[in-house]
C-alpha cells in the first residue's frame, strides 16, 4: 500500500508519521511519499519520519519529494494538508478582518473566505495531476476550510473525503470523563466544518444509551471551559457545540479578545522555528512534546481510521466531510455536511440524522449559503473580470453571518483583494 502527503513539510507531519506507526495493524504502509516544494522543511520532517519509523520498528519506506507527480503516482490514498501563502497568509487573514470590526480566524468569515479563494485553485490543480498517475487514488482533505475545499473536489468529480479533527477530539475529551475507551463512544455529531454540535453522546454503538446528560451535569463546567463559554450557555443548550461556534455566539466579545493579543499566526510561526530546529537533530526519533500546542491533535488517528476504511472497505462508522445527498432536508444534496457516515471502499455514505432544531438547521442553512458563493468566487478564472471578481467576493461576505452588512463587507472586500491579488486570478 502506498500514500503520498502533500504539504508533506509541513510540522504537522510528525504527527501523522507517529500514528502511521502506531497503527500500522490498521494501515499497513509499504511506502510513504512526502511531497512539498519547500526543500529545507522537507528534508528536516523526513529525516525525523524515517527515524519515527525505524525506532517502532515499521518496515515501510519514506521518500521525500518535491516532484508531485512522481510522489503520488501509484498512490492508494494522497492526504492534502497544504497552507498556500504559508503562516505569514494567515498572519494576514487573522488581523486586517479586525480592522473592520469583524472576526480574524483562517478559516471562517473573511480570513476564511481569503483562504478558500488561496486554496481551492491550487487543490484542484494537485487533484488532476493526482487524476492523472494515480485515479484510482482516494484524495483525503484535511486543508482548510475543509467543507469548501471538500465540496470543490466533489464537484470536480475527484474521489475526496474531507476530515476534520473535531470529533475526534470531543470523542477522546468525553471517554476519558466517562472513564471507557474512545472506541465506545459514539457522538450524534453534526452540522458543518467547525459548525457543529454533539446532540447527543452514546455508549456502544450509534443506538446505545445517550449520556449526554448525565455529562453536562457532572463535568459541564469543565466542558464549557475548554470550549471558553459560559457553563450556563452550554447548559440551557443542553448540546456541545464545537468551539468554534464561539465565534458566532460571542462575536464582538472575541473580536475584543483577539485585538489584545499577537495572532495566533504569530504564535505558530514562532512554535514552527523551534519545531523546526528539533527536527533536525539527529538523535530526535519520536514526536516532540511541543507539537501538542500546534494543534490537529488526534489528526493521525482520525487519517489512519479513514484510510484503512477506503482501502480496506471495513465499513466502520466516522465523522467525516461528504456530500449531503437528503440527509439534511434543507439543504441541497450537492452541499458538504460534517456528520457519521459508513465508510467503506466506494466512500463515505451519512448516517441518517434526526430533525435539526431551527436554531441549529438555520446558521446551517445560512453558512451552506455563504459557502455556495464563496466556492462559485474562489472558482473564477483569469477570464472573469476584475469587477466581477470584487462583486462576487462582496457577495460571499455579505451573506456570511460573522459579517452580514454592507458597509463591513466593502470594507472587508478592499483589504480581502489587497492582500491576497497575487492569489487571484481576475485581481
Amino acid at each position: 500500500m502506498k500514500l503520498a502527503v502533500v504539504g508533506g513539510g509541513s510540522t504537522y507531519t510528525p504527527e501523522l508519521i507517529d500514528g502511521f506507526a502506531r497503527l500500522r495493524d490498521t494501515l499497513p504502509i509499504e511506502e510513504l511519499a512526502l511531497v512539498d516544494p519547500a526543500a529545507d522543511r522537507l528534508e528536516l520532517v523526513g529525516g525525523l519520519a524515517r527515524r519515527i519509523f525505524a525506532k517502532q520498528g515499521h518496515p515501510g519506506r519514506i521518500v521525500t519529494t518535491a516532484d508531485l507527480e512522481a510522489g503520488v503516482e501509484g498512490a492508494d490514498a494522497v492526504l492534502l494538508q497544504l497552507r498556500v501563502g504559508g503562516q505569514a497568509a494567515r498572519n494576514q487573514d487573522e488581523t486586517w478582518p479586525l480592522e473592520c470590526g469583524c472576526i480574524g480566524q483562517e478559516t471562517t468569515g473573511a480570513g476564511g473566505l481569503a483562504k478558500a479563494l488561496r486554496t481551492v485553485p491550487v487543490v484542484l490543480d494537485i487533484a488532476e495531476r493526482v487524476r492523472r498517475v494515480a485515479p484510482q487514488a482516494w484524495i483525503i482533505d484535511f486543508t482548510n476550510p475543509v467543507g469548501i475545499v471538500t465540496r470543490a473536489l466533489l464537484q470536480a468529480g475527484h474521489r475526496a473525503v474531507g476530515l476534520c479533527n473535531v470529533a475526534i477530539g470531543f470523542q477522546r475529551k468525553f471517554a476519558a470523563l466517562l472513564d471507557v475507551t474512545p472506541d465506545q463512544v459514539h457522538l450524534d455529531h453534526v452540522g458543518l466544518n467547525h459548525l457543529t454540535w454533539e446532540r447527543a453522546v452514546r455508549l456502544g454503538g450509534p443506538d446505545g444509551a445517550d449520556v449526554l446528560p448525565k455529562l453536562l451535569a457532572e463535568h459541564g463546567a469543565s466542558i464549557a471551559s475548554d470550549l471558553h463559554m459560559p457553563p450556563e450557555i452550554v447548559d440551557r443548550l443542553g448540546v456541545v457545540p464545537s468551539y468554534y461556534l464561539r465565534y458566532y455566539y460571542a462575536h464582538d466579545e472575541v473580536v475584543r479578545e483577539l485585538g489584545t493579543k499577537p495572532s495566533r499566526a504569530a504564535e505558530v510561526a514562532a512554535m514552527e522555528k523551534q519545531l523546526l530546529e528539533m527536527y533536525g537533530d539527529p538523535a530526535l526519533d519520536e514526536k516532540p512534546a511541543l507539537l501538542a500546542k500546534r494543534g490537529g491533535a488526534y489528526y493521525s488517528e482520525a487519517a489512519v481510521a479513514l484510510a484503512s476504511s477506503l482501502l480496506r472497505g471495513t465499513g466502520d462508522v466516522q465523522v467525516v466531510n461528504t456530500l449531503n445527498n437528503g440527509t439534511l432536508p434543507f439543504l441541497a444534496d450537492d452541499a458538504v455536511i460534517e456528520v457519521p457516515a459508513v465508510v467503506d471502499a466506494g466512500g463515505a455514505t451519512p448516517l441518517p440524522v434526526p430533525a435539526l432544531e431551527p436554531l441549529y438547521a438555520g446558521l446551517i442553512a445560512n453558512v451552506t449559503a455563504y459557502e455556495d458563493l464563496a466556492l462559485r468566487a474562489a472558482l473564477l478564472d483569469g477570464s472573469a473580470t476584475a469587477a466581477a471578481g470584487r462583486n462576487a467576493v462582496f457577495t460571499a461576505l455579505l451573506s456570511h453571518p460573522l459579517v452580514g452588512q454592507y458597509t463591513y463587507a466593502e470594507g472587508l472586500t478592499d483589504r480581502l483583494i489587497a492582500h491576497n491579488r497575487e492569489h487571484l486570478a481576475w485581481a
